[in-house]
């Protein structure tokens, strides 16, 4: 995973309604690439979090490219869905209470976003409002610790400033940030919250747009970006019976996909719904690829370096996983939102 994914750009412009490099991948466009788990790292810039207010309490007249400006906020009825996020403890988990944890605003918790904030990972470029699977797992969170929504405080920070060593005024940053050694010196990271997955991306019409388990894709004509994790996806998950075709970049499967030339590509799911909604003309998501050998690429949520958060971050993370609750919000919000798991 690397630069953000600028799905919800086109979105805002008209072109779609609804969407993100290391080993984690990339599609590169011609402005920003999005943030992908399969391809080698992008080169283009991350979208600038001054380019628009996240939510309607801010004026576009006085939005501001400070992260430390407050976008939304929970406590506001309208702008936070009940259910869509948890409803809120009192307790927190043992030793990572709102009492004892040192945040930014005592009594609050400061979550940073991009701006635009796209989908499907936010909804409507407002991240308050705890729709989209990264604002829903956000307020998971805080709930985990402790915090009820009303008591979450979201504000503007580019992804690139966000990488940065830079000292943060946020407690932290939930943003499709893939965690990298490379990274790592300069910030910390929660344990994952999101196994980034590989996805076929088509178009309707084409002969593997309704294929609904991998041995539909079997007789396919299949490609992938070179040296990446969907690559190898594609050679040992699917396994076509035809040789993969080897691209140079996404750009290029792109083009050979509106041509004809294949039936499908592969990459990962971030990217796909960058591709299916933006780059592709009737653009598909035949669905997602079940896990594959070795370790995924992870999403994380980025804290300041040597935070006295990270240890607590990490600890909700792995209650919500052990319960079930990432697994739930990555159907809902993924796999529910028209990149369904194929069997």
């Amino acid at each position: 995973m690397s630069q953000r994914r600028p799905l919800a750009l086109l979105v805002a412009l008209g072109a779609v309604t609804a969407l993100t490099v290391s080993a984690c991948g990339s599609s590169s466009t011609p402005a920003a690439a999005p943030a992908a788990s399969s391809a080698p790292p992008a080169v283009s810039a991350a979208p600038a979090s001054s380019a628009a207010p996240v939510s309607t309490p801010v004026p576009a007249s006085s939005a501001a490219p400070a992260s430390s400006a407050p976008v939304a906020s929970a406590s506001n009825p309208a702008a936070v869905s009940s259910a869509a996020v948890p409803s809120g403890s009192a307790a927190g988990l043992a030793g990572c209470t709102p009492d004892s944890l040192k945040t930014q605003t005592a009594g609050t918790l400061t979550i940073a976003t991009d701006n635009p904030a796209y989908d499907p990972w936010f909804s409507n470029n407002n991240p308050a409002n705890g729709k989209g699977f990264e604002s829903a797992v956000a307020y998971a969170v805080a709930d985990k610790l402790g915090f009820a929504k009303d008591k979450v405080r979201w504000v503007k920070e580019s992804f690139n400033a966000a990488v940065s060593p830079a000292p943060k005024d946020f407690d932290f940053d939930i943003n499709e940030f893939t965690i990298t050694p490379q990274r790592a010196k300069a910030v910390d990271f929660s344990t994952g919250y999101y196994d980034v997955t590989q996805a076929v991306v088509t178009t309707k019409g084409s002969k593997i747009a309704n294929a609904k388990t991998i041995a539909d894709l079997k007789g396919a004509k299949l490609g992938a970006q070179i040296g990446t994790t969907s690559l190898d996806a594609l050679n040992t998950v699917i396994a076509p019976t035809s040789k993969a075709t080897i691209f140079p970049t996404n750009d290029t499967a792109v083009a050979q996909l509106k041509n004809g030339q294949v039936d499908g590509i592969v990459v990962d799911t971030p990217t796909a719904f960058y591709m299916a909604s933006a780059q592709l003309d009737n653009g598909v998501i035949v669905g997602q690829l079940p896990a594959g050998s070795g370790t995924p690429d992870q999403f994380g949520l980025l804290l300041d370096k040597g935070s006295a958060l990270t240890a607590c971050a990490s600890k909700a993370v792995d209650a919500l996983r052990a319960d079930g609750t990432l697994a739930k919000l990555q159907t809902t919000w993924l796999a529910e939102a028209g990149a369904p798991v194929l069997k």
